[in-house]
């Protein structure tokens, strides 16, 4: 996602380890993406060669489910239970409810960390927007002081009196 930057967008590309593209976006100014993974190393790059003159601030966030710590946790568990099947029902029950609450809270850590980069996109537009108003009212101040101090000259030159009196 772009937070700031001249018409916040900027292109994306994704190239699995055998070099495919896998993801290509030109000039999006947010995006999300889900990839099926490989062995290896993966390239991202986030390119901003179309618009040099300006700069870009970007929030991205890389997630990375099911790395293989599910099946261990299961098995540290069940070293763990000796005893009935009543107990390995317990034990099994209580490692899906923290399961459960462990992928709950990673997903609303996640969802809060995306609404951050939210406001903070919009804050950044809202600051751009604030600065804007205050020149073009500082501007029109101006003109307006002009014009007044014009109007009063000129009104001050219809009533004198250009005629040169003897005495």
């Amino acid at each position: 996602q772009v937070l700031d930057g001249a018409g916040l967008d900027i292109d994306f590309h994704l190239l699995s380890p055998k070099g495919e593209t896998l993801v290509f976006d030109e000039r999006k100014s947010d995006g999300v993406h889900t990839v099926e993974t490989e062995e290896g190393d993966y390239m991202f790059c986030f390119d901003n060669t179309f618009s040099t003159i300006s700069e870009k601030v970007i929030f991205f966030e890389l997630i990375l489910d099911n790395m293989g710590e599910e099946g261990q946790d299961q098995e540290d568990w069940k070293k763990y239970v000796t005893g009935t099947d009543l107990l390995d029902m317990k034990l099994e029950d209580i490692l899906e409810s923290i399961n459960s609450v462990k992928a709950r809270l990673s997903k609303s850590v996640q969802i809060q960390t995306l609404l951050r980069a939210f406001e903070a996109r919009d804050r950044n537009i809202q600051e751009s927007n604030f600065d804007r108003v205050n020149f073009w009212s500082m501007v029109n101040l101006g003109v307006m002081v002009v014009v007044s101090a014009v109007q009063v000259y000129m009104l001050k030159s219809l009533f004198e009196d250009k005629r040169k009196s003897r005495t």
